[in-house]
């Protein structure tokens, strides 16, 4: 029966949670993307409290590696390492582009059955016309592993032409806006606590643990700090 811990600070809103065997028991949520940092400890403090239960009680933690905010990134691994060093506990790596497609793939699963060529398209805003992107199959294989894209009025054009294609996320109101193709479909849908857990739960039953040294962010591309100028 593994305990297992949650952390999602990769974008606007941040998760912590709580699950014992895909059922969830304690859930903390932030808002403020600012304020990220300053929210995980105490929450994770008062989750542990609220159930009754000792932070090494856990069997494992998981974090979302990225894509998404740089800062909410390292804010959430930094955490989640410290803990797993901390008590001794496996690391589990979740891909926010693959927990905004499975909260897609989810909902549709609970209320139809699902076209055999309909891929998912999560995107992350990554300002101007740039977007994180993925695509995936309903089993979250990768067709197209995670990248940085500028969108234009041919994205996708090729997929399109023998796939339906289901964009979700808050980079796709982009994409929206530039293409109508009618295999193109688009969800408000948002990922949940339950759908980080469902997957967090994969991970942990493969195995899929992380090294612990050497994890680090799924950035997808470099970091680029301007320098100030001269008398600035």
């Amino acid at each position: 029966m593994a305990l297992i811990l949650h952390i999602d600070t990769a974008n606007e809103n941040s998760i912590v949670c709580i699950s014992r065997d895909e059922q969830l028991l304690a859930i903390q949520e932030n808002h403020d993307q600012k304020n990220h940092a300053a929210f995980v400890q105490p929450a994770i403090k008062q989750m542990f409290e609220s159930i009754n239960q000792p932070l090494n009680a856990i069997d494992a933690v998981a974090v979302t590696m990225g894509p998404g905010s740089y800062t909410g990134l390292r804010v959430g691994l930094a955490s989640a390492k410290g803990i797993c060093f901390a008590l001794d506990k496996p690391l589990l790596l979740i891909n926010a582009l693959e927990l905004m497609a499975l909260a897609v793939i989810r909902a549709l699963r609970n209320k139809a059955s699902i076209e055999s060529n309909l891929l998912f398209c999560p995107m992350i805003d990554a300002r101007r016309m740039e977007v994180f992107t993925a695509l995936y199959d309903v089993e979250l294989n990768p067709y197209l592993q995670p990248s940085a894209m500028v969108i234009n009025e041919e994205s996708f054009s090729n997929e399109l032409l023998e796939h339906s294609i289901l964009f979700c996320g808050n980079g796709m109101n982009k994409l929206e806006n530039l293409i109508s193709h009618k295999n193109a479909v688009f969800s408000s849908i948002q990922p949940a606590a339950e759908d980080f857990v469902e997957l967090s739960a994969r991970a942990f039953n493969k195995k899929q643990f992380a090294d612990l040294a050497y994890s680090e962010p799924l950035y997808v591309k470099e970091f680029f700090s301007q320098a100030p100028k001269k008398g600035n």
